[in-house]
């Protein structure tokens, strides 16, 4: 008996129906995940066998669910049905997968115990990855390698999922791999093949080469600055770099490209948001209230990153000229001099296109001055405190707060509830810079041709970063947007052409207008008025 179709969208009822490629995937998968379930309350005896078992059914499920999802589909156009699906649409398994992995990042980052962490032996789902631990880095697994692991697997097995799904598009095929490798080499495999350098006379911190500050707060502290260079030449090269990387490196390749280079080709945040949170990009609150929240809660996470950092850097520095070249008072006043001076030319120069955004600037580097003074004549003799405060409590505080709280508990956990981007959007202070710099002085811009929008809002509705695209392109209008991460599905997902990722001149790369509304010359003037 055939089937009578009573929904009258085009692309039916999808969201009920798995194929058996999708039924396979999913209790494949399951059983990995249950695997690791087990570990947690039984003790497995070989460990290397099932662990290889676990992680290999986890991801295989995954491909098999995407295979069964993307084999039969044309090139094009995927996203359709995601407001039927449960999952993507913050229906019932959208909160049961929320609430899941917020208890998982709760249990990671205050309860490890639970998970087997134990100094004197690891026990539960810890010991389970006890095995490749070791045959990495020689020493036995923490909470973070397990969370590592699994982080690195789902941005490998999504990562297929997503090439799969804009087969039709090489830069989203380029950029995924892109974050692909740098997550299992950079950020998973290196480091632990490091640590095997590590020795009685020899100790090499552990380092991510493309995390960077302020995205790694504790970049500078006291003792992982002289971790560095206690490990010699080497180590010296590495504090050398990470400098060079956020004040040289980052700024030009973010001048060239755009903030897109880090946040959507090479940050492990952005990959895993990229790849497992595909399906939820269109849950982005795109209303001008969460725009305004936007903007106040980054750049205010930005300046907190700023006094934060001073503050940490100034406690290990001291007062007696004679002995130091840079004592605490040069430092803290040359902070201050230099955002100044950095303020000041970017309102020289730019004050045309910043507007009223200088106000957010004036008000953070008001914030950052007065934070200074007070961390000069408050903070004491003591090196160690930062007015009343120990400076290793003010950094855990911000750790707590930005890096396990917004970061991990709210950025990933709310992945079905808020969108893929919430900490990219609203946390990261990483994004907060290279978005002022993108903002500024950029050669990155996403060009419209207005005249072929049909105002269909695909655009605006995918995009993870909550902007507007479609009011852009209906006018024609360059899309220069300080929170864009340049990931390019907007165009994707454009059934018309209409949006361009480009590199280009910075002369009117904001204020174009080079494509007229319908025939109404007299129309486009209207729109020119200030």
């Amino acid at each position: 008996m055939a089937t009578i179709q009573r929904n009258m969208s085009l692309t039916g009822d999808a969201s009920d129906y798995l194929n058996p490629l999708q039924k396979l995937g999913t209790i494949i998968g399951l059983g990995g995940l249950g695997i690791l379930t087990y570990s947690l309350f039984g003790d497995i005896e070989d460990k290397a066998l099932w662990l290889t078992i676990a992680l290999v059914t986890l991801a295989g499920g995954i491909l098999l669910f995407s295979k069964g999802l993307y084999n039969d589909k044309l090139k094009g156009i995927k996203n359709h049905g995601v407001w039927f699906k449960s999952i993507s649409s913050r229906g019932f398994w959208a909160w049961v997968a929320g609430i899941a992995l917020t208890g998982f990042y709760v249990i990671l980052y205050f309860f490890e115990g639970l998970l087997g962490a134990n100094p004197d032996g690891n026990t539960g789902l810890i010991a389970l990855f006890d095995p490749l631990s070791k045959f990495l880095s020689g020493n036995p697994a923490s909470q973070w390698f397990v969370y590592g692991t699994l982080y690195t697997v789902a941005i490998l097995a999504f990562g297929i999922k997503f090439i799969w799904k804009y087969k039709h598009n090489r830069y989203e095929q380029l950029r995924t791999v892109s974050v692909m490798f740098f997550q299992t080499a950079f950020a998973f495999i290196i480091p632990e093949l490091m640590a095997r350098l590590n020795s009685d006379d020899f100790s090499l911190p552990y380092n991510d080469l493309k995390n960077m500050w302020p995205l790694n707060y504790y970049a500078f502290d006291g003792w992982r600055v002289d971790q560095f260079i206690n490990a010699g030449n080497i180590g010296l090269a590495f504090l050398i770099f990470g400098i060079l990387t956020v004040f040289v490196i980052s700024p030009f390749l973010t001048y060239k490209y755009g903030k897109r280079w880090y946040c959507s080709w090479v940050c492990g945040c952005g990959g895993l948001a990229e790849t497992a949170g595909d399906s939820f990009r269109q849950l982005s609150d795109k209303s001008m209230f969460a725009w305004k929240v936007e903007r106040w809660v980054i750049h205010s996470v930005l300046v907190f990153s700023v006094v934060m950092t001073t503050a940490v850097i100034s406690t290990y520095l001291g007062y007696d000229s004679e002995k130091y070249w840079l004592t605490k008072d040069i430092f803290l006043i040359g902070v201050a001099v230099f955002l100044g001076l950095l303020f000041a030319v970017i309102w020289y120069f730019k004050k045309e296109e910043l507007k009223k955004d200088a106000r957010y600037g004036a008000i953070g580097y008001l914030v950052i001055v007065i934070a200074l003074i007070g961390i000069h004549y408050f903070s004491g003799t003591q090196n160690n405190k930062i007015f009343i405060f120990e400076a290793g409590d003010l950094r855990s505080f911000y750790g707590f707060l930005i890096g396990s709280i917004f970061s991990g508990v709210i950025g990933t956990g709310f992945y079905p509830i808020l969108g893929n981007r919430v900490w990219c959007r609203m946390g990261c202070p990483m994004a907060g810079i290279l978005g002022l710099q993108q903002r500024l002085f950029s050669k990155f811009r996403i060009t419209t041709n207005g005249g072929q929008c049909i105002s269909c809002g695909n655009c605006s509705t995918y995009c993870e970063m909550g902007i507007d695209v479609r009011s852009y392109a209906q006018k024609g209008e360059n899309i220069v947007r300080a929170s864009c991460v340049g990931c390019g599905i907007c165009s994707a997902v454009c059934p018309r052409g209409v949006l361009k990722l480009e590199n280009g001149p910075l002369e009117g790369r904001i204020d174009s207008n080079q494509v007229l509304l319908g025939n109404d010359v007299d129309l486009m003037d209207l729109v020119n008025q200030k």
